[in-house]
């Protein structure tokens, strides 16, 4: 077993092995650029108009942006980036990069969309899981009104049946082809919704395994009482727990929200209380290993360091098969194929589909990634150090 020496995510030449020169060059340019917050903000504008009025810009995010955070835009393309991965020691955690749709027949897609590639991983194990998102099944509004505690119209309640059939097709999917299916957390105002239909499907189709996953935002400072209250009523109602474990990815909106309506924010004071209640999360799946399976998905190198040796302090096997971390594809490579090396499940968060579609994701993407604090600083500091340690080779 290799042991754990603390620089270990400063070892570029493993994160970087799978990389050409020319590809590190043009990941050190990209980052560059995605690093100055006024250049993202103009980029992202001008972007979000361009797709109003139409505009070819498509090839432009392929060559840049698209090629860099997504799998491709087909299952085949997919199958190259999923064997890169593999080589170094990752599996793929797939996710349909589809931003908000509103109508039903749009809704419908989806699930075909998703049930494809469930059945694509079914027969492709170096995929674990699928990355789904439940506004993907039915409209923003619809779960907002439901959380208000509103009267539901009676076209409105047939609505909801429809999203809950989906959300069951996926999910019997998921169960025949013993994928993962891991539902992103959303914004806190539709968020208490989306949980009691996640529970439900966790307390049907988790009885001898994790199929179905919740993902818990620990940025919001209710979320570790909650993962601890998930983990008694699964153990009370006989089911596995499925806990993805995040920071989370709405804080700013979050944030303005709470100040317009002159609410309590949802979200954590400082980044202290974000990091202790994150490392406490973690610590308690690690404890109950037996009734959770967790996906530990940080771009944290501190998180990611404490979660390991608390494996290891335990004496958990590093393969247990209940442990799985993740960290999205195109960034935290220091950490993912680090971990690879030293034996950890380790996986890569992977959108795919048509480049048109997947713009607004990569927009919204590239909004979060410049919110946090040193994230891009990190990302050029790597590349610049394994292209120099390269050369220094030649």
């Amino acid at each position: 077993m290799i042991p754990i020496d603390k620089d270990i995510f400063e070892n570029t030449e493993v994160a970087f092995a799978h990389k050409t020169d020319t590809e590190l060059q043009k990941a050190k340019w990209l980052f560059s650029l995605i690093g100055n917050n006024k250049l993202v903000s103009l980029g992202t504008s001008v972007a979000g108009f361009a797709l109003k009025i139409h505009l070819p810009i498509s090839p432009l995010f392929r060559v840049t942006v698209y090629d860099h955070f997504c799998g491709g835009e087909t299952f085949e393309e997919c199958k190259k980036t999923i064997a890169k991965l593999k080589k170094s020691g990752a599996y793929a955690m797939l996710n349909y990069g589809v931003e908000l749709k509103e109508r039903e027949e749009d809704f419908d897609k989806t699930i075909e969309k998703n049930i494809e590639a469930l059945e694509f991983a079914g027969k492709n194990k170096d995929v674990k899981v699928l990355c789904i998102k439940i506004t993907g099944f039915g409209r923003f509004d619809l779960f907002e009104k439901i959380q208000d505690g509103k009267k539901l119209t009676s076209a409105e309640e047939e609505e909801l049946k429809r999203v809950v059939v989906r959300f069951e097709k996926v999910c019997e999917s998921a169960v025949k082809n013993d994928v993962g299916l891991y539902v992103d957390a959303e914004e806190s105002w539709i968020q208490d919704t989306l949980d009691s239909l996640t529970e439900e499907m966790m307390a049907k189709h988790n009885k001898k395994k994790a199929i179905v996953y919740n993902t818990f935002q620990h940025y919001r400072w209710d979320r570790l009482d909650y993962l601890h209250r998930q983990l008694a009523a699964a153990k009370k109602g006989g089911y596995i727990l499925g806990a993805k474990l995040v920071r989370g990815a709405y804080m700013e909106k979050e944030r303005d929200r709470a100040t317009q309506k002159g609410d309590k924010s949802p979200i954590h004071d400082d980044k202290t209380g974000v990091d202790k209640d994150y490392d406490a999360a973690v610590e308690l799946c690690l404890d109950h290993l037996d009734h959770v399976y967790v996906c530990i998905a940080s771009q944290s190198e501190e998180s990611n360091m404490k979660a390991i040796k608390e494996i290891d302090a335990k004496k958990i096997d590093r393969k247990h098969p209940h442990i799985l971390f993740s960290q999205l594809y195109g960034m935290g490579d220091n950490i993912t194929f680090n971990l690879a090396w030293l034996g950890f499940n380790a996986s890569k968060y992977l959108p795919y589909g048509p480049v048109k579609d997947v713009i607004p994701y990569l927009m919204r993407r590239a909004q979060e990634n410049t919110s946090v604090s040193g994230q891009m600083g990190r990302e050029l500091r790597l590349l610049t150090t394994e292209i120099r340690r390269r050369k220094a080779c030649k």
